[in-house]
């Protein structure tokens, strides 16, 4: 059956497509009460459904907020997404979502897709990128970006600054101070153990994980300690356990000594993964070798996802306001004043028995 039109509608209401659009669009200029009900009523009757694209611009917004994350099955950017849906439910506004791999040519063609739509708003959360087989990607993403902002748009950005980008005008980013907290984090950890620190890092170049292991290091010497060694591998759950496999061959069985003594605080190997998912993959890899957390080595993460509730032992980690930083991500709903250029939020050193803190058993 086909769909019913604006043309029978105003047909069978008695008026013109014009006056009919302009009832059913949510045009500011409404013709009298009788009338706009009489449209309502014919449309009701009709089935009408009304043309999202023409209530956009009767009403100079489409109520949509486009959301471009790497990877929503991963609970650092579900949490953010729940944050961003507050924000525009809040807005009276819907979300459309797009997932890309991290690849900036898939952020572009998201950007494409939601400027085509005449989303009010555009937000990006995931690591921006420095490596040089990005560099066209992100030229080509900034391009994208600059000529949406230039028509109009906002764009909310987690972390850093689109690179690239030619100006400020339209952007604004939610500072997440990762290098400060990895540091504070190191200083805590090396205050409990006497052995070897390890990075589980991802790409270089990728630029959240580089800031976490610049601090982590920075950590390190602040308390007097060598620079750890960093293992550089993907940044997801994989990564974590292709580098935790590598780190329980070195281990050996026993954290690598005969006997392992089950009531050590003091692990030979102190591991530090930049993002929770790869701690979480890098704990499976060791356990699948006969290791246990935190007896034959101490982890660590970064985030405190959600999941964490049910992860045991319970893991020490930096706890970041996820959902906060979604819904700061979002920008305003227009009141005419200028967005910030930058938006600031903090996070907590949340020390676990992973890292040989009392609760649960080592596991």
């Amino acid at each position: 059956m086909a769909a019913s039109t604006l043309t029978e509608v105003a047909r069978l209401a008695g008026v013109s497509p014009a006056t009919a659009s302009r009832v059913l669009n949510g045009s500011a200029r409404t013709p009298g009460p009788d009338i706009a009900e009489r449209v309502r009523k014919a449309a009701d009757s009709l089935g009408y459904i009304p043309n999202a694209q023409a209530q956009g611009l009767a009403k100079s917004s489409s109520g949509l907020i486009g959301l471009i994350v790497h990877d929503i099955a991963d609970p650092y950017f579900s949490a953010i997404a729940r944050g961003v849906q507050a924000a525009a439910r809040h807005q009276n506004k819907m979300v459309l979502l797009a997932t890309t791999a991290g690849s900036p040519a898939d952020e572009r063609a998201a950007v494409a897709a939601f400027a085509a739509r005449r989303a009010d708003s555009i937000v990006i959360a995931g690591s921006r990128s420095a490596r040089t087989a990005d560099k066209q990607g992100n030229a080509e993403l900034a391009a994208e970006l600059d000529r949406y902002c230039r028509n109009g748009g906002r764009v909310g950005v987690v972390g850093h600054a689109v690179v690239g980008a030619e100006s400020d005008e339209g952007y604004h980013v939610v500072e997440v101070p990762n290098e400060e907290l990895a540091a504070e984090l190191a200083r805590e950890l090396a205050a409990l153990h006497a052995g070897e620190f390890v990075i589980i890092a991802g790409p270089e170049g990728l630029l959240t994980s580089d800031d976490r292991v610049r601090g982590f290091q920075r950590g390190l010497s602040d308390a007097g300690l060598p620079p750890a060694e960093v293992l550089h591998t993907g940044f997801d759950r994989a990564g974590g356990y292709e580098a935790g496999t590598e780190l329980a061959a070195r281990i050996g069985p026993h954290g690598g000594s005969g006997e392992a003594d089950p009531d050590s605080t003091r692990p030979r190997l102190c591991i530090f993964a930049v993002n929770d998912v790869m701690a979480i993959g890098a704990t499976a890899a060791l356990r699948s070798q006969g290791l246990r957390i935190p007896r034959d080595a101490a982890i660590a993460g970064f985030d405190d996802i959600e999941t964490l509730r049910d992860f045991r032992p319970a893991l020490s980690t930096v706890r970041l306001p996820l959902e906060e930083i979604g819904r700061l991500a979002v920008p305003g709903p227009g009141s005419g004043q200028p967005e910030p250029a930058a938006v600031a939020v903090t996070g907590e050193v949340t020390l676990r028995r992973s890292t040989g803190q009392a609760g649960e058993p080592a596991s």
